[in-house]
């Protein structure tokens, strides 16, 4: 990355800011390579205004110096230029990849951002287990197996698993429950599972349906209902009438799951199909994933981008970012053309080491399917608006509530959860003009607080929460800065928390607001406590008390899970499962000759080798980890 040159290093007070800004441009442009790369624009406080890519970047950045000829977007952007960064690349594809991942980290305020970019679920079926196992999957791939997807939500894994387990009666169990089975579970009673885990099945009949299953979900499913025709005939025909009703059972389950499969699209193969529509500057890109011809769902996107931007820039922009962390299927369709498409198909080859085609077809099957993502789109941009129309009434009336000159676009709300002080965490959701922003929720593993000491909780929640921002950002107001601090709990949290805001100084940078239970924990009796004024209530019917109850709760629910997930963690954890070496056999045989975990971390060596499967190496190794 290319320090700034002193050439560009201008502070002309005397200035308009646009000249000032354009001065700085022009000096970085002058020795800048005709070669591609990406650049950044910084604001005097070192935030990242945008971030862009060019074919020649002296070019491209020397295009902003000449001032009359940008929007009046641009136009600011540029007021507020004070220094840039650059990074050179081989080629404009590379550029075009590094700009996206940047985007997408880095979040520039004048950047067409894709937001809510979560993770999509996955079906695993392992392959380091005699014994496959199918499981949803979310994250990164690190175990072995074969992953099917993506999906466009949880709701759609499960659904496709429990259509797995029906038809072809694979497993679900994790490795440690396999190990420690005895006599088959109830998934082997309602004909869910085989039960590989007591011997009720062969390896060879197992493997022959995990086989079946993957060319189900590769889009095979006529193959598979001829083989099980087949199968049932013979059994027929053998007098095996049990076995006969089985597989007419999973023929009809089969049927019945192609019947509900109600957009099919011949030769579509692996797809994913996007839908732009806008309304007043606003826009909603509507994504629906297509696997082996098979809808495997969809999800609603509202890209941020400026009024300015045309359906080719946003769009352009929307499939690099969302493709920068996700598997890239052979074709897009899209209802809109798109900029730079050549460029695109290219970068996303790339990603996928195969061919990547754009398309926005004009007729037939593959039109008739865009328009309906468009519809979908449509309808999904029009309910945004309603419920983004409704939220900011009621930021509207919480400003005048708490005597807040504007709405509030950030507010944060905290509540702790425990068990007579065990498992104490704290959690943190956020909510603005856009409801509930569920990536920016926290949560806080208490460390250092009392466990009967509820007002140290909520201290050290606020303490950490606010000597992390203060050092990221070093400074008070910035995008992650709440507006807003919405404490559940009364006076005692609410000076708490006010002894931590004045000993880093932000008091007054921030509207504390603190919300006690009702008497009687009735809803719709809350006290609010605000510095400067005597506690009050709202109307019971008021739905600015409404929306704030609504948000308590949510701090409250997600509190609690972290709390339950903690514990159950807790709960079942063995001193086992951190021994290297030990997997699932080892675990089993310890635990079935000592009886306990604890009697395992208290065993002598010798005594440790006398387990089936622990060699004197492994009866060491587990002595070493305990002692």
């Amino acid at each position: 990355m290319d320090e700034p040159s002193d050439s560009a290093d201008i502070d002309d007070n005397e200035k308009p800011a646009i000249d000032r800004g354009a001065d700085v441009i022009r000096a970085y442009a002058k020795s800048l390579p005709d070669s591609p790369g990406v650049y950044r624009m910084l604001s005097k406080a070192g935030d990242v205004l945008y971030v862009g890519k060019a074919k020649s970047l002296t070019k491209r950045v020397r295009s902003y110096a000449t001032v009359k000829n940008l929007s009046v977007r641009i136009q600011r952007m540029v007021a507020l230029t004070h220094s840039m960064e650059f990074v050179h690349t081989h080629t404009e594809v590379e550029a075009l990849l590094l700009e996206s991942n940047l985007i997408k980290k880095l979040k520039p305020r004048y950047n067409v951002l894709l937001r809510d970019d979560k993770s999509f679920p996955y079906i695993l079926i392992t392959s380091d287990h005699d014994y496959p196992l199918v499981t949803k999957h979310r994250g990164s791939r690190k175990a072995k197996g074969q992953y099917y997807g993506p999906f466009a939500g949880a709701g759609d894994v499960n659904r496709t698993i429990a259509i797995l387990q029906r038809i072809f009666m694979l497993r679900n169990c994790s490795d440690n429950v396999f190990a420690g089975r005895t006599r088959p579970c109830l998934q082997y009673h309602i004909k869910r599972c085989t039960a590989p885990c007591v011997d009720k099945v062969s390896k060879a009949e197992y493997a022959g349906q995990v086989a079946e299953a993957e060319d189900f979900l590769e889009g095979r499913s006529a193959a598979i209902k001829e083989r099980m025709s087949a199968r049932m005939q013979e059994a027929s025909d053998e007098m095996n009438y049990e076995a006969a009703a089985s597989y007419r059972d999973r023929i009809k389950a089969l049927s019945a799951i192609q019947a509900r499969q109600d957009i099919n699209i011949d030769g579509l193969g692996d797809a994913d199909v996007m839908a732009l529509v806008g309304d007043q500057g606003q826009s909603c890109v509507q994504v629906f994933f297509f696997r082996a011809g098979r809808n495997h769902g969809n999800r609603s996107y509202f890209p941020r981008h400026s009024k300015e931007d045309t359906p080719e820039v946003i769009l352009a922009a929307f499939i690099a970012q969302f493709y920068e962390n996700k598997p890239v299927p052979k074709t897009v369709l899209l209802n809109s053309g798109v900029e730079e498409k050549a460029l695109l198909e290219e970068a996303l080859s790339m990603k996928a080491s195969r061919r990547v085609s754009i398309a926005k077809p004009v007729r037939g099957q593959r039109r008739a399917l865009v328009d309906f993502v468009a519809r979908n789109a449509k309808a999904a941009l029009a309910q945004n608006m309603a419920e983004r129309a409704s939220e900011g009434k009621l930021l509207r009336g919480v400003a005048e509530l708490f005597g807040l000159d504007d709405p509030p676009k950030r507010i944060e709300v905290y509540d702790n959860s425990h068990i007579s002080g065990t498992n104490m965490v704290g959690g943190m959701i956020v909510a603005g003009a856009g409801g509930f922003n569920k990536s920016a929720y926290r949560k806080f593993n208490i460390k250092t607080a009392g466990a009967s000491d509820d007002y140290g909780m909520m201290r050290e929640v606020l303490e950490r929460r606010f000597k992390r921002a203060l050092k990221d950002d070093g400074a008070v107001g910035g995008s992650d800065w709440p507006d807003v601090l919405l404490i559940d709990g009364g006076l005692g949290q609410y000076n708490a928390v006010k002894e931590v805001l004045e000993e880093y100084g932000i008091l007054d940078a921030v509207m504390l607001v603190s919300i006690a239970k009702g008497e009687d924990r009735n809803a719709g009796r809350e006290k609010f406590f605000i510095d400067g004024r005597a506690p009050f209530q709202l109307p019971i019917n008021d739905p600015v008390l409404h929306y704030l109850q609504r948000l308590r709760d949510e701090a409250h629910r997600f509190a609690i899970g972290t709390h339950r997930a903690k514990r159950v963690k807790q709960i079942s954890a063995s001193p086992l499962d951190n021994v290297p070496g030990v997997g699932a056999k080892r675990k089993k045989a310890l635990l079935h000759y000592f009886g306990s975990g604890k009697a395992v971390s208290q065993a002598g060596v010798e005594d440790l080798e006398r387990v089936q499967g622990v060699s004197k190496a492994m009866a060491q190794k587990i002595y070493d980890h305990f002692h």
